[in-house]
């Protein structure tokens, strides 16, 4: 058990490692889109399902709260916190649509879409993707694998951070890191000279 713990370490470790030579740039181009929107008064939406949606919820918690330093709340939406919203939606249209209803309500031009999502396959965002373009939202997506259909959806003003591994729990542990590296180049963007 104790060799089997320790590859997990090793894997992730591994899995940083490679994304660390790849990522940055993507992650640096990400977060300029982000600060430029709030600056114009957009929002940040977000969205995943599973983990992916654990994912988005923090990402919203670090904006309208704190990341590391004290300073005004920013504004973020997680299109994946609502589970009456969800349910209705589901219910009464599909689940292949329950962020895109979402975006249409709420979205405006101007405003960023992160979508989170470790095959990129997802039905629903890849609805969530189509909405936000019809609405000119730029989308951040953040994928492993291939990308899947995410990436093939995205526009050449739209940013993919793309982890360079096929396992998902080492995608997910990648998009941990992204989404703090995202919150701290915010905030340092933002309020450095605080």
């Amino acid at each position: 058990m104790h060799d089997r713990i320790t590859r997990h370490f090793s894997d992730s470790i591994d899995a940083k490692i490679r994304a660390a030579d790849t990522l940055p740039p993507h992650i640096a181009e990400a977060s300029e889109l982000m600060v430029q929107s709030l600056l114009n008064e957009g929002k940040i939406l977000a969205c995943g399902n599973g983990g992916s949606a654990g994912d988005a919820q923090h990402f919203v918690s670090e904006l309208l709260n704190r990341y590391e330093r004290e300073r005004p709340a920013l504004p973020a939406l997680s299109l994946c916190a609502d589970s009456l919203t969800i349910s209705s939606i589901a219910s009464d249209s599909s689940y292949n649509e329950v962020f895109s209803k979402q975006i249409r309500a709420l979205g405006q031009q101007g405003d960023i879409l992160l979508t989170i999502s470790t095959t990129g396959n997802c039905p629903n965002i890849v609805q969530a993707i189509q909405a936000a373009h019809d609405r000119d939202i730029q989308i951040i997506a953040l994928t492993g694998k291939d990308g899947g259909d995410m990436a093939r959806l995205l526009h050449p003003e739209d940013v993919e951070i793309r982890v360079p591994s096929a396992i998902p729990p080492r995608i997910q542990e990648v998009h941990t890191v992204v989404i703090h590296c995202l919150c701290d180049l915010i905030d340092e963007y933002l309020f450095s000279g605080e």
